[in-house]
């Protein structure tokens, strides 16, 4: 299936590992060029490399702090001059930390909000006046399905990723008007890194092994297994194509069904 990608410039970020590293590869064997960027610059260099020699496309990486509005535009100015354009950008971000509600601080409750709202606030504000310019762009924010049901002990990822829905909402309504589709994807659990954070946490509390709570997890999805980073990816490059050209304002759940919502 044609997905109208080739030569597309497009940014992923959080690309290092990961959800976003194979969100990058997905977008690089469709044929576009492709930028990465994360906090850790020799994980984030390997990560570009194996990239880079899979498929044979041009990458850009450099490391980034999403967090810091004026080096986020920085970037998508590099980008820019770089590619010549910026058609797709992929908002990503490590997630909060699996805590309690009041073990949690004020302080740790305001990076939050900077790492997993306001950088989404940097990326789209950055690179949709370079998406105007040619009346086409794809904005795909990465959150989890916490945004539909809640997820024990990931409390300040329940409340602060709603608020990017919200924002996927408003920023449909606004840019629709310049070819700019918004949408939000929502992974159910996924096995990376940051899944055997929460795995951990889990188990200390269970008192059982960390494998016990994968097969635990695994039970309660329809589908019986954990998704792969690849599947999530997949997804992500289908909302950024040709394909997706009526989708906008959404939210796509990738969860094998763990939300039992309509």
């Amino acid at each position: 299936m044609e997905l109208g990608l080739k030569g597309r410039g497009v940014i992923v970020a959080a690309s290092s590992q990961g959800i976003g590293r194979a969100t990058a590869e997905a977008f690089a064997r469709e044929g576009a060029q492709v930028a990465m960027c994360a906090r850790t610059e020799k994980t984030l260099r390997e990560a570009a490399n194996d990239v880079r020699s899979q498929t044979g496309a041009e990458v850009y990486a450099e490391p980034l702090d999403v967090t810091d509005a004026a080096a986020v535009q920085r970037f998508v100015e590099q980008v820019t001059k770089r590619f010549g354009r910026i058609d797709v950008c992929v908002a990503n971000a490590a997630g909060p930390a699996a805590k309690s509600f009041l073990s949690i601080s004020n302080d740790e409750w305001r990076k939050a909000v900077e790492m997993n709202f306001l950088s989404v606030v940097h990326l789209a504000k950055a690179a949709i006046p370079y998406m105007q310019r040619h009346r086409w762009g794809r904005i795909i924010t990465i959150t989890s399905v916490s945004v539909k049901q809640p997820v024990p002990e990931l409390i300040m990822s329940n409340a602060v990723r709603a608020a990017v829905v919200g924002l996927v909402k408003s920023l449909s309504n606004e840019f629709g008007k310049d070819g700019i589709l918004v949408n939000n994807v929502a992974p159910g659990y996924t096995a990376t890194d940051r899944l055997k954070e929460l795995a951990d946490a889990r188990s200390v509390a269970a008192g059982v092994s960390r494998e016990r709570i994968y097969e635990l997890w695994a039970e309660e999805i329809p589908l019986k297994r954990l998704a792969e980073p690849k599947e999530i990816a997949d997804t992500i490059v289908w909302l950024a194509s040709e394909r997706a050209s009526y989708i906008t304002g959404q939210t796509v759940l990738v969860d094998g069904v763990i939300y039992h919502g309509l």
